[in-house]
């Protein structure tokens, strides 16, 4: 194994340790923090600006390097424009995390500590996943 995909595998072990260390395997928290006219809870929004903070430190120190650790060259999206695809998809995750209480990192995380809510969203975002790749690409 490359010591890239060993870096890829440590990054996203600390992500998801990160994640179920916030509480945010919990579909129900996730829906709590929908919820501002019910039973609103904040953490999400913490987990959340703490997310921006450091990406956005990062990001600045790691783009002063002339290339990644891993890789030849930093590959990131050429893309500006807000077009309809980008919103029909925003709108699409964004639907689906208010009615299920997950977006793909914290349902992965979940299968770690065998969430029950992860066993049957895992499979359906990777059906998903599969429908985007073949029918609308």
């Amino acid at each position: 194994m490359s010591r890239a995909t060993w870096a890829a595998g440590l990054a996203g072990a600390l992500f998801g340790a990160g994640l179920a260390l916030a509480g945010m395997t919990d579909p129900r928290r996730v829906l709590g923090f929908l919820d501002v006219a019910g039973d609103f809870d904040p953490t999400l929004a913490w987990v959340l600006a703490s997310a921006v903070l450091v990406s956005a430190l990062g990001q600045r120190w790691v783009l002063r390097r002339a290339h990644p650790v891993f890789a030849t060259r930093f590959q990131l999206p050429a893309a500006r424009a807000v077009d309809a695809r980008l919103l029909l998809g925003a709108v699409l995750f964004g639907s689906g995390w208010g009615w299920a209480g997950y977006c793909p990192g914290p349902a992965i995380a979940g299968l770690a500590v065998a969430s029950r809510e992860a066993l049957w969203f895992v499979p359906a975002m990777l059906a998903g996943f599969w429908l985007q790749d073949r029918f609308i690409r």
